[in-house]
């Protein structure tokens, strides 16, 4: 296990950009706004040969009870608990507030290295801030400003000071994987999942219950996630980096600016994922938004598998059975076969099911297919429905060969690329999917004009 420092303290200090600058990526949501990071994101970096498990926080607050505030308070808890070290991060223009003595006595009381650092240092308004914060009792504070990158080196000398000797590397990073090498090795790579769907159908809760802790703030709120959060876990002996997304509404409806930005981290995450469960709400089946969400999940090329949430409290499953099956069948044949499972988060109901079909599609999306299989395939759909005549000549594929996987795609030599309809390429990808077991996963056709490139090689 790497290293762990938390990002502590109220909010609004600027945690989530001092996250973003010491992992070297964009990746916790920013704005001026408090409380906009509401769940535990972990960042991995390397500092001078050494892992670091970077982990922002949300603001903490003064709060009891069941509410969002008091749930993101305990979300900051936890990560105190669980943390090797802390860094303690308060405002240096506004000053120490009773807030942050509240929460320098809790850290004093966690028996846990902790750095105090004073942000937004850059400047000439910082001075009386940097002063008041001697009095938190938690030692000489280090003035930084995460925005600009002032004070980050001596960040890491403390952290680095703080760290056991074991934890050094013992070499040079290894070299990028080429793209062949990576498909050979997708077996023993931690499966990339996307939890996505509308907002409110209980993404978080369902991940939640997977992973067996509360791991991520749920209610009956909608939109409580905001930032697209990944944890890592392991099912049947499978790494799985499995990512709880903000919930996706219809664009125009999106006026905030706040969830126009989780919203593109929603996106983001979908383009980086291997296989995105799109979860539906059990009594608003497939609805317009639903299938907006699953076809952009197809066009970005990712296996999908579908998750029908609150089954629990269906009442009429028949119904509701049937008007899924019409709805996939009429609106969905980019993903034919797609795998769906009726799930119930709160209750745990056929969640090993459910990543049974995500590692089955994780499959069938990294599956390749030997070129003499392939065009035995092709002769054989061709025979059964051919080619239209155009002008009176008849369009022919002459070859096809597997250029990639993730998703499956496919070269095929045609004589009249222009002339073959779209209509046909649907009528291939559907033979593919029956004869080769590639249900549920987006397949592309790449149209190559001239002869069978292969010919002269083969005789």
């Amino acid at each position: 296990m790497p290293f762990t420092l938390a990002i502590v303290g109220r909010p609004n200090v600027g945690k989530s950009t001092l996250f973003n600058r010491l992992t070297g990526r964009r990746q916790a949501l920013v704005d001026d706004r408090p409380g906009v990071t509401r769940d535990r994101r972990e960042g991995r970096t390397k500092v001078r040969g050494r892992e670091i498990a970077v982990v922002d926080t949300p603001g903490f607050e003064e709060a009891k009870g069941d509410t969002i505030e008091a749930k993101m308070r305990r979300q900051a808890e936890e990560a105190i608990a669980a943390a090797d070290a802390a860094v303690f991060m308060v405002d240096a223009r506004a000053g120490v507030t009773p807030l942050d003595r509240a929460f320098a006595g809790m850290l004093r009381r966690a028996k846990r290295p902790v750095l105090l650092v004073a942000n937004k240092c850059e400047g000439s308004l910082h001075q009386a801030g940097l002063a008041e914060a001697h009095a938190l009792g938690l030692g000489e504070p280090l003035g930084v400003s995460a925005e600009h990158g002032l004070g980050i080196e001596e960040l890491w000398d403390w952290v680095v000071r703080h760290m056991p000797k074991e934890a050094e590397a013992s070499g040079d990073e290894a070299e990028p994987e080429t793209e062949e090498e990576a498909e050979v090795s997708w077996e023993s790579k931690p499966v990339k999942l996307a939890i996505v769907g509308r907002p409110n159908v209980g993404k978080s809760t369902l991940v939640n219950r997977l992973i067996g802790e509360e791991r991520l703030l749920t209610g009956p709120e909608p939109g409580i996630t905001r930032d697209a959060i990944a944890v890592p876990w392991r099912y049947k002996g499978a790494e799985v980096e499995i990512v709880d997304t903000a919930g996706l509404r219809k664009r125009p409806r999106i006026e905030d600016r706040v969830e126009k930005l989780a919203a593109g981290d929603t996106i983001n995450t979908i383009r980086y994922a291997e296989v995105c469960v799109l979860v539906l709400d059990g009594d608003a089946i497939l609805d317009k938004q639903d299938l907006t969400i699953a076809r952009h999940v197809i066009e970005e090329g990712r296996a999908l598998v579908i998750a029908v949430n609150k089954w629990d409290a269906v009442a009429d499953k028949t119904s509701a059975l049937k008007q899924l099956k019409d709805r996939l069948e009429a609106s969905l044949h980019q993903a034919k076969g797609v795998a769906w499972i009726a799930t119930s988060g709160l209750k745990g109901s056929n969640l090993d099911k459910l990543m049974d079909a995500v590692l089955d599609a994780r499959a069938r999306w990294n599956r390749r297919i030997p070129t003499s299989q392939l065009n035995r395939w092709l002769n054989e759909a061709v025979e059964r429905h051919t080619p239209p005549l155009v002008q009176g000549r008849r369009v022919k594929i002459r070859y096809a060969t597997q250029v990639k996987a993730r998703p499956p795609t496919f070269a095929l030599w045609v004589n009249n690329i222009a002339a073959l309809p779209e209509s046909y390429e649907r009528y291939l990808a559907g033979s593919l999917r029956e004869i080769f077991d590639l249900e549920g996963v987006p397949i592309r056709f790449l149209l190559r004009k001239g002869k069978n490139p292969y010919a002269d090689k083969e005789n």
